[in-house]
């Protein structure tokens, strides 16, 4: 039994992990995506400013990690530091080596299939960030934030991934109301060469979307989100919504037009919205289920199984983790999913693009420490109790 002194908590008696034996096919009745961390280089300059220094070996190695699970990859989005150190050369290069990865890694489940009559994946779900953030006009038209979605669209389309239309800072502050919106989306979602998910990103998440479509008033704003579904539902496979707003998520989720799927980005309220109720379901699309893929690709499987007392067993622990690791300020949560990342022995060290592993305080990831603890997702308690040492000996923290 390992047991680490952990200030503020005494002496912590670390849980033995709970064997998880997963299916070889993914999860059937939700589609759901893990939205990836990318792995620093250790040794690069990534200091805040500096050119993002990746990773790569480490960086797909967690890919197939989640897709070894059965979850789809949502890469290129926030949970990868787009916006906070991820600039646009290193995005690219993110898209197209994952797009090659994916398109590998499917290719050996198909072989394995054919050889030993199973396999673990029948595919490798694959949707990616398109957004403006390479933007460098100091006051960009309508016109230059079109030119360089379709710019990213169609590195996207040639790595073969499904696109994530990303909510733009350009457009939110260029923007003069919802018909600006409805016009540049419109054109996009028209000529992408496959089906879309929107992404509506909170202010929490990233203050500079504030009032995006159009309005402050999120009555208003979710009229224009569904206008703009309702206009091209055929070429929408669903939306991401991140509001931490339970209740207006539903309420979206069963106004959208049939065969467009919500997928929820509420790291608060997943296991409700997931488990859904009469009137329907909500999909994933999270970065909670980056440090927590094993636990909700199983619970996703208990679902399928009609089994929601296991669902519910395997998420409840998860959802205090969970609020810890995105409290505010929200979009700082990027520290805590390396930082687990790190504790989990996805990659040997806790740095970070940007130099934001220091974003967050030491007192801050003891808490998250003892609460990964408690939501079973440390698989290796030795290995995570060592480096939670060093890190608070290199802290200067005595216990």
């Amino acid at each position: 039994m390992t047991e680490i002194l952990l200030p503020g908590h005494g002496r912590l008696r670390l849980r033995d992990p709970e064997p998880l034996h997963l299916p070889a096919h993914p999860p059937r009745s939700r589609t759901a995506f893990a939205a990836a961390h990318v792995v620093a280089d250790p040794l690069g300059d990534n200091a805040p400013g500096a050119p993002a220094a990746v990773d790569w070996d480490a960086t797909l190695a967690f890919r197939r990690h989640l897709w070894s699970l059965g979850l789809g990859v949502a890469d290129a989005m926030d949970t990868a530091q787009r916006g906070m150190g991820l600039d646009w050369a290193a995005t690219r290069e993110l898209i197209v080596r994952s797009g090659a990865e994916a398109r590998a890694f499917e290719g050996a489940a198909h072989r394995a299939s054919g050889q030993a009559g199973g396999g673990r994946r029948e595919g490798a779900l694959l949707a990616c960030g398109v957004g403006t953030d390479h933007l460098t006009a100091p006051a960009p038209t309508l016109a230059d934030i079109t030119a360089a979605y379709e710019q990213q669209l169609a590195v996207t389309e040639e790595a073969g991934a499904r696109p994530i239309l990303m909510a733009s800072r350009a457009l939110a502050a260029v923007a003069t109301g919802p018909e600006d919106y409805l016009t540049v989306y419109g054109g996009l979602i028209r000529q992408s060469a496959r089906p879309v998910i929107l992404h509506w990103l909170g202010e929490m998440f990233d203050p500079a979307l504030a009032g995006y479509w159009g309005s402050h008033d999120l009555d208003r704003a979710t009229g224009t989100v569904l206008d703009l579904v309702h206009a091209h539902a055929d070429r929408i496979d669903g939306i991401k919504v991140s509001l931490l707003d339970a209740a207006r998520e539903v309420a979206l989720r069963r106004s959208l037009p049939a065969g467009v799927r919500l997928y929820t980005g509420d790291d608060f309220h997943y296991p409700e919205l997931i488990k859904g109720d009469d009137l329907g379901h909500s999909h994933a699309l999270l970065g909670v289920f980056d440090p927590i893929a094993s636990r909700a690709a199983a619970a996703l499987h208990a679902l399928d199984a009609g089994d929601p007392d296991r669902y519910d067993a395997l998420l409840a622990p998860t959802v205090p983790l969970a609020r810890h690791l995105f409290g505010a300020p929200t979009y700082h949560y990027k520290t805590g999913i390396v930082f687990l990342a790190w504790l989990a022995g996805h990659q040997p060290h806790f740095t970070m693009v940007a130099g934001a592993q220091s974003a967050r305080s030491t007192r801050h990831l003891v808490e998250l420490f003892r609460l990964a603890d408690t939501a079973g997702v440390l698989p290796d308690p030795d290995l995570a109790a060592g480096r939670m040492r060093d890190l608070l000996k290199l802290a200067g923290v005595t216990a």
